[in-house]
């Protein structure tokens, strides 16, 4: 396990679920993180659990002004950072039938046009040899019901990768992606109807290739390797869902 004292990292969505269990991984190996959310309560109780290492700052992944002042913030904190991972994202599940122009351009603005230009304004800060990690997910390959819009979010970003990859290169910043498949995050039960959500998990974990969700430690197991090990790597996607998209 690579020791990460004086590594600078920055996770946008990083006060619950898979953002939050990565910067946990990261500062018990030593990285200084500063994290991002919408909501002050919960911002406020992912300062607590993360510890004094850790920088929590309230910042919305769909406001332009917001990521500029986050760029000048994490300036201002670090100079420099090592890893910038984009994971800030909402899921709406709308049949393709009832979806509005408003649940639309809300997930395509927070899942994809939030991380392009929250890279495009952090990336000048990425020192080189640095790395850019953005979540995706299984379903910008696989398709599902309700999803239509999330999915073709991912899809997006999952393109981006690529291109980002080729354009931050010569920089010496690699770009890569982590695909979860179902994760115990809570966002099912946040989501759905409360009489839907056992239903619905124990459908996806019979589904699955392990029979299970994953945990968000699994992911961030993923994310740390991303960042800071896979150093001949740039422009992937490594998919963390049990088999679910391979086999």
């Amino acid at each position: 396990m690579e020791n990460l004292d004086g590594k600078r990292v920055v996770i946008t969505g990083g006060t619950s679920g898979i953002g939050l269990a990565t910067a946990k991984l990261l500062l018990d190996r030593g990285a200084r993180v500063l994290v991002t959310g919408r909501t002050k309560a919960t911002l406020e109780e992912a300062a607590k659990s993360l510890g004094r290492n850790a920088i929590a700052v309230q910042s919305d992944a769909a406001s332009l002004s917001d990521i500029e002042a986050l760029a000048d913030r994490v300036k201002a904190e670090f100079g420099t950072i090592d890893l910038l991972y984009v994971n800030a994202g909402v899921t709406r599940f709308v049949p393709f039938e009832g979806m509005t122009e408003q649940v639309y351009d809300e997930v395509m603005t927070v899942n994809a046009k939030g991380p392009y230009f929250t890279v495009q304004k952090l990336a000048p800060l990425i020192e080189e040899g640095g790395a850019v990690i953005v979540t995706t997910s299984v379903v910008n390959e696989m398709g599902y019901p309700m999803i239509s819009a999330y999915s073709a979010s991912k899809a997006a970003l999952r393109s981006m990768v690529r291109s980002l990859a080729r354009e931050l290169l010569a920089r010496g910043i690699r770009v890569n992606a982590v695909s979860p498949g179902p994760i115990e995050t809570g966002i099912l039960d946040r989501s759905l109807p409360t009489e839907a959500v056992g239903q619905t998990k124990q459908a996806m974990s019979e589904e699955n290739p392990m029979k299970r969700f994953g945990r968000p430690e699994e992911v961030a197991r993923a994310v740390a390797y991303l960042g800071f090990e896979a150093t001949y790597t740039t422009g992937s996607e490594l998919a963390v869902d049990g088999g679910g998209s391979q086999l």
